[in-house]
């Protein structure tokens, strides 16, 4: 990017990172996993089918995931039985820090998160 701005940015392809002093920067442009920086990623991916992976945490702040479009269903394993919380179209939900998660696809998606770093984790997909 830019130190003025710039060009527009496809978020369903490109990751941003906006670092501790407020400065955005293009991290990636490619698929898979965002880059993990002290401070925030903002990507907003298309889904047609479900994450590569069985869920993920972020130990340094909350997660904001607003659906731009679709439905999907945000699984919060925050107790137990899971909280489970249905999104359609512009709704939003905040995942709390340290709460493993994961997403279960209901229809093709894009989804808007605004994730804290460095940290985090994945864990692999069960097998089926």
């Amino acid at each position: 990017m830019s130190e003025h701005g710039g060009g527009a940015i496809d978020l369903a392809t490109s990751t941003i990172g906006i670092d501790g002093d407020g400065k955005a920067s293009l991290l990636q442009k490619r698929a898979g996993p965002p880059q993990r920086i002290e401070g925030l990623t903002v990507g907003a991916p298309a889904m047609s089918q479900a994450p590569p992976h069985g869920g993920e945490m972020h130990p340094d702040g909350d997660e904001v995931l607003f659906l731009i479009s679709g439905r999907i269903t945000v699984v919060l394993e925050d107790d137990d039985p899971p909280t489970r919380v249905d999104l359609g179209s512009g709704q939003a939900v905040v995942v709390p820090r340290g709460i493993w998660h994961r997403i279960e696809l209901r229809e093709p998606s894009q989804l808007l998160h605004i994730t804290p770093g460095p940290g985090g984790q994945h864990r692999p997909l069960q097998e089926q």
